[in-house]
This record gives structure tokens, sequence and C-alpha cells, in this order.
């Protein structure tokens, strides 16, 4: 399968998170919401720098071990797509309540089009990475595509990763200044 249509794979899964976090009370992933609260209440007194840093890091890190993790029935990139979607529609609909769409699009767009760009792009190359795996287990004449499958997904993670950069520095530097 191409890498295009692994990239609408993970939109696909990306919207059914969407879906979910739209019909499903925020309370089941209310623990998720507190984290990120908790998380946003520290950074601002941290310096910009580091503070895109640990952003950065949060990020790389869900996407580097989900594309390890790939192999195991492709559950991690499946997870982190549709529950990133939903964290987002969980949180979006909270702050809808007490502030406008104006503010959501100004602390969301600036990054979150790279970002969720980045995670979609990444999240594809774990689910074709992962699927090659599992087939290359039960099928002996694919196991010799396995490792071409992997060099050409992890240039794909490693565009994803490169993505990651600019969004943690839009979300630490220009976000803020919109949201004045």
């Amino acid at each position: 399968m191409s890498y295009k249509r692994w990239v609408l794979a993970a939109v696909f899964l990306f919207v059914i998170g969407l879906v979910f976090g739209l019909a499903a009370p925020s309370s089941l992933i209310a623990q998720e919401i507190a984290a990120l609260q908790d998380l946003g209440s520290i950074l601002p007194s941290l310096p910009p720098i580091l503070t895109a840093i640990i952003i950065f890091a949060k990020n790389a890190s869900v996407l580097l071990f989900s594309f390890a993790l790939s192999p195991i029935l492709c559950l991690m990139p499946i997870l982190t797509l549709t529950i990133n979607g939903w964290i987002l529609t969980a949180v979006v609909s909270a702050v809808m309540e007490e502030k406008p769409l104006s503010f959501v699009l100004a602390a969301l767009l600036p990054h979150g089009v790279i970002e969720i760009s980045a995670i979609v792009l990444g999240e594809a190359a774990a689910l074709s990475f992962g699927t090659m795996a599992i087939i290359s287990l039960f099928r002996k004449e694919n196991r010799s595509r396995l490792l071409p499958s992997f060099k050409e997904n992890l240039k794909y993670l490693m565009i994803a990763l490169g993505l990651l950069v600019p969004a943690a520095l839009i979300e630490t530097y220009v976000t803020p200044l919109l949201l004045k």
C-alpha cells in the first residue's frame, strides 16, 4: 500500500477520535485533560526555550514510542491517533464553554496545523511499518521487504519529527502573543 493511503488511514483514525470526542462525555478523559492543565500551569514559569524543548520532547517521544511499538498489532499508532483526536475535541469543547471561537482558533491553528500534520505523517509511517512487520512474521516471502519498509518509513518519521520543531516554537513564542 502506498504511503498516501497510510496517511489517509491515519487521517481517518484521527477523525474517528474527533467524533468520539464529540459523542462521548468529557468525563471519560478528564484525567488526560487535568494532566494537560497541570502541564499548562507549569510551562509558563519556565524559560521559553525550555518550554519549546519540553513540548517538542513530549510530542517526539509519542511518535518514536508509537513507531517502535507499531509491530504489536499497530495498537500504538491507532490509539495515538484516536486518543489525540478525542482529547482535541474534549479540550476545544471545554474551552469553548468559557471562551469564544476566535480564542480557540488563535490558540490552536498557528501550531496545530503543523503539529497535527506531523502526528498524522509520523503515525502513518508507524502504521505502514507495523503492518509490514506483522505481515513479514506470517509470510516468509515478505521478510525481504521489512528492512526497505523500515528505512522508507523512518524517512517519513524523521520528516514528522522535523515538523514538530517549528510547531513547538510557534506554540511557545507565537500562540501566547495571539492570546493576549
